[in-house]
């Protein structure tokens, strides 16, 4: 998962850029990149592998001139990372365009032959976001008889939209002329757009999240909606078109349920209300499956699990208890080799309160289980602190499909529910009872907050990708995992439950 951010500004906005970007790192910690446009229409770039605070200084911060820039913050992916592949990426014609990207192209082996083929444009990185930035290079070229327009633009983004297939939510930038962005037909990832009043003048923001406009005073428009692209040039003035003949707002329910921020606001949604109807409906569930439970407190997994656990004990009028504390100084450990290391990790990150434990029936409460190497290791922990019986809930389905559209979780046989059923599940992570958010229960608690969404991308869960896919795609994905070269062209970012608890 990426973060995206772009700015039209009254003043200098590389400060503005830095402070969006630290308020979207959970978004992605494995690189960071600013690039601003000056008066003259220069470019300024500053990026390379690291968070947002270790990739600039005050050195950097001072070369990043001009009162219009983008933003980006990378997940880490399989493999080897290189700074090579940091974003944003640049491409000199037309005009000098930049792009951020969230999302994954599932048709990106194709575009990338197209463009080499037929548009005779060469692309120097493994990323689908340089292959996006190529696509839409391209095809803005073709509409330039009446020189750069908002028409222009988005007939544009319109040909991309015929072109690339998957999830993207893009914010880019032609030199001197002006601030585009857009989200692919589907929505499947988030994109926002808000504004502000300064003594000089309006300033306008595009970001990943509502978050992180409001953390900088500016106050929320809307989502832009799927197919949707918006235009603001250097002078304030904002255009925006639907630019699908077809859509269908899917958005990702996987932001509800880990990604997103609970302060933020996705497709009129607000995230923190959707996981406490999601703590209501697994206590509800408890009651209705298990209503001589012997829990005698609920605690959290750090830090998702929070907000579900405290409305899960709410709901059954269970003491809710603190019972892991959690070491923040710890660095990343996603890309430690073999389970080993990976159990070690889990253990210098958390720490059980034995007091919380000692003699007592525990339910933990994570957001979801993927490989279930995590859940195993903090199930044994609180044995050890002493427990009874420790329960297991999650506020998501079974994991048991690999996602396409930015998330890198492991290939299916790798998913600790693919080919397993419950009991199974519970077997394998220890524990002494495991209960699952219903599918139905989670679509349901995130639909409450916009009833005009009608469907989410669940894939994850039931193995339907909304915009299909290509026969042996999934097969291709798997086969690059096991070369250990797997990149953002392909399957987007590492979602590696050791490396978020």
């Amino acid at each position: 998962m990426c973060g995206v951010v772009g700015v039209v500004g009254a003043a200098a906005v590389n400060q503005l850029l830095y402070d969006a970007l630290l308020v979207l790192q959970h978004r992605g910690q494995d690189a960071a990149g600013i690039v601003t446009s000056d008066e003259q229409g220069r470019l300024h770039l500053r990026k390379d592998n690291g968070l947002v605070r270790d990739v600039f200084n005050a050195d950097h911060m001072r070369t990043l001139l001009g009162n219009m820039g983008i933003g980006h913050v990378r997940y880490p992916t399989a493999g080897s990372s290189s700074s090579a592949e940091a974003q944003p990426f640049y491409v000199n014609s037309p005009f000098g365009i930049t792009l951020g990207h969230n999302g994954n192209l599932i048709n990106a082996r194709e575009l990338k032959q197209a463009l080499f083929a037929t548009d005779r444009r060469h692309i120097n990185t493994d990323s689908d976001s340089e292959i996006l930035l190529n696509v839409f290079a391209q095809e803005l070229l073709r509409f330039l008889e009446d020189g750069l327009t908002a028409d222009a633009v988005f007939n544009a983004i319109a040909r991309v939209h015929g072109r690339a297939e998957g999830a993207y939510a893009v914010v880019g930038m032609i030199a001197g002329r002006g601030l585009v962005a857009f989200r692919d037909p589907f929505g499947i990832r988030p994109l926002v757009y808000g504004r502000r009043e300064t003594a000089g003048g309006v300033e306008w923001m595009v970001a990943s999240e509502s978050a992180a406009l409001e953390s900088l005073g500016f106050e929320l428009e809307r989502d832009l909606g799927p197919g949707e692209g918006i235009f603001i040039t250097p002078e304030g003035e904002v255009s925006t078109r639907v630019c699908s003949a077809s859509t269908a707002l899917t958005p990702c329910i996987f932001e509800h349920v880990y990604f997103a921020r609970p302060d933020s606001v996705i497709d009129n949604i607000f995230v923190h209300r959707a996981r406490m109807r999601m703590g209501t409906r697994l206590g509800q569930k408890i009651r209705r499956v298990w209503p001589d439970h012997d829990i005698d407190v609920i605690v959290p997994i750090p830090d998702t699990g929070r907000t579900v656990a405290l409305e899960m004990a709410h709901e059954l009028g269970i003491k809710y208890r603190e019972g892991f504390i959690k070491n923040r100084y710890i660095g990343r450990t996603f890309i430690m080799p073999g389970q080993t290391t990976r159990r070690k990790s889990v253990r210098q990150k958390l720490n059980a309160i034995s007091l919380e434990f000692r003699g007592k029936n525990v339910m933990l409460v994570d957001d979801s289980i993927v490989r279930g190497t995590t859940s195993r290791e903090i199930v044994l922990m609180a044995r050890e602190a002493g427990a009874r019986k420790v329960y297991f809930a999650s506020a998501a389905p079974p994991v048991r499909f690999p996602n396409v559209y930015g998330i890198d979780m492991p290939a299916a046989d790798e998913l600790i529910a693919h080919d397993r059923d419950e009991d199974a599940v519970c077997t394998a992570i220890a524990a002494d009872r495991l209960i699952y958010q219903d599918l139905g229960d989670l679509v349901a608690a995130v639909q409450r907050g916009n009833r005009d969404i009608e469907r989410f991308d669940c894939s994850v869960f039931t193995g339907e990708y909304v915009t299909g896919l290509a026969p042996g795609y999934l097969d291709y994905l798997a086969s690059l995992r096991g070369e250990g070269t797997v990149s953002e062209s392909v399957a987007g970012e590492v979602l590696d439950l050791a490396n978020k608890k």
